[in-house]
């Protein structure tokens, strides 16, 4: 049996990249989570009028990886003490979010968040917001697997590369053999 699990750490470019990678991961969708409109539309979404985040919703076999393995990559993946806002990508469509599908997973990320201030990994607070899934539109077919089609491209280069080094380096482990290079 499958889970799903919601997500959003700013540019779903970005997180779609980095857990494609990760073993149990079956599937991973980018689109828009948490707002008001239905079917959004990118452009909508992008002016941040939508209150959607850009997000990924993660299909994934409980077997092999644990939803706290995924939000302790998804932690340290992206600066959840960020308020709307990711690098130079700004506004609430950027926030850091956590879309739970049911107690457990609630449950999960509140302890997580705990541990995590805790321990002030950070050195500041985490502002992840920590809300009930609601809803999920996919995006436009040109954002699907984006970093691989664009690698090239300057924003791959230089914001997505970067983090892609960073799991390899903390997560070999929890990889896909095709994917560690």
């Amino acid at each position: 049996m499958t889970e799903k699990a919601t997500l959003a750490g700013g540019c779903f470019w970005c997180t779609e990249a980095i857990f494609r990678r990760i073993k149990g991961v079956l599937s991973v969708t980018p689109g828009y989570s948490g707002g008001t409109t239905e079917n959004p539309t990118y452009e909508q979404v992008s002016s941040g009028e939508s209150w959607h985040a850009e997000a990924i919703q993660i299909e994934f076999d409980p077997e092999k990886i644990s939803f706290e393995k995924l939000l302790e990559i998804f932690f340290h993946t992206h600066d959840p003490t960020a308020l709307n806002r990711q690098g130079a990508d700004t506004g609430p469509q950027y926030r850091s979010a956590v879309f739970y599908h049911n107690e457990a997973q609630k449950k999960q990320t509140e302890k997580m968040i705990k541990n995590l201030n805790q321990t002030d990994v950070f050195g500041q607070k985490i502002v992840t917001e920590v809300t009930p899934f609601i809803n999920f539109f996919p995006a436009e077919e040109s954002h699907l697997e984006y970093y691989e089609k664009n690698r090239n491209a300057p924003y791959c280069r230089v914001v997505i590369d970067p983090k892609i080094r960073k799991l390899l380096a903390e997560y070999r482990e929890d990889l896909k053999p095709e994917m560690v290079k």
